[in-house]
């Protein structure tokens, strides 16, 4: 923590003075202006509001698609004839940009809090699914076998030797799903316009005029933001299955 903070404190100064010598464009504030202004943004009454809409829309998108595709996840790392069968189809939908579905989300939905919501869903649900397919078919297989020759069923397998070979991985699906709801939601308020949210604070900071430090610092904090669920993911992880990251060399 202390090694990175020193390099975002490097950064923040090379940037002012590479500002204040004029190396970048006037038509960008300074550092220090973004920053002081960053910091007068969080306790704003119009901000903080947009940043709980973001959160409760990437929040709700993220959990849907963990509900629905870590069982889709176990059940296709589990059986290999019916992941051959799936995976035309999610190799087919997978570089589908969800920007472009943003269109059609408000057509099927009309509400646009639930097109925003189905837009995260699909956004999020190939970290999830893939990673959890993989974690759960590449479990050693001796293992496997070992508690199938003492008599447990594939139920028990399951439980005891692939889910939990397989959590760290899933885990880590979520952690970058996580990353891309937020990116995601964001997006889908800038483009669909909703109600509430940080894309719809950009725009009407944006249409207000003379506010780029405003707009750069709400971008700022929506980086923050995502480091901040980015790292509570990971500490997560290194808590939970501590054995998994002892076993890499990693220190908790």
């Amino acid at each position: 923590m202390l090694r990175g903070a020193i390099g975002i404190a490097a950064f923040l100064v090379l940037a002012e003075i590479a500002g204040r010598l004029g190396l970048i464009s006037d038509a960008l504030p300074l550092t220090s202006e973004i920053v002081a202004r960053a910091v007068t943004l969080m306790p704003d009454a119009d901000f903080l509001p947009a940043v709980g809409q973001t959160l409760k829309t990437s929040a709700i998108g993220l959990l849907v698609t963990g509900i629905v595709m870590i069982p889709l996840g176990v059940i296709l790392g589990t059986f290999p004839k019916a992941e051959r069968a799936l995976r035309p189809f999610i190799e087919f939908m997978r570089p589908v940009p969800s920007i472009a579905l943003i269109p059609l989300a408000i057509l099927v939905f009309r509400d646009v809090f639930a097109a925003e919501v189905a837009i995260v869903i699909y956004a999020a649900t190939w970290p999830i699914l893939l990673n959890t397919m993989y974690a759960v078919r590449d479990v050693d297989p001796v293992a496997r076998e070992t508690m199938r020759s003492f008599g447990f069923g594939p139920a028990a397998v399951l439980r005891f030797v692939s889910l939990p070979s397989a959590a760290p991985f899933i885990l880590t699906g979520i952690r970058l799903s996580a990353a891309i709801a937020i990116i995601v939601a964001i997006s889908t308020e800038l483009f669909a316009v909703g109600v509430s949210g940080i894309g719809v604070f950009l725009i009407t900071a944006q249409s207000g005029g003379g506010a780029v430090e405003t707009v750069i610092a709400a971008a700022v904090w929506s980086g923050v933001i995502g480091l901040a669920i980015n790292g509570l993911f990971v500490y997560a992880g290194r808590r939970l299955f501590r054995w998994h990251h002892a076993r890499g060399g990693e220190t908790t």
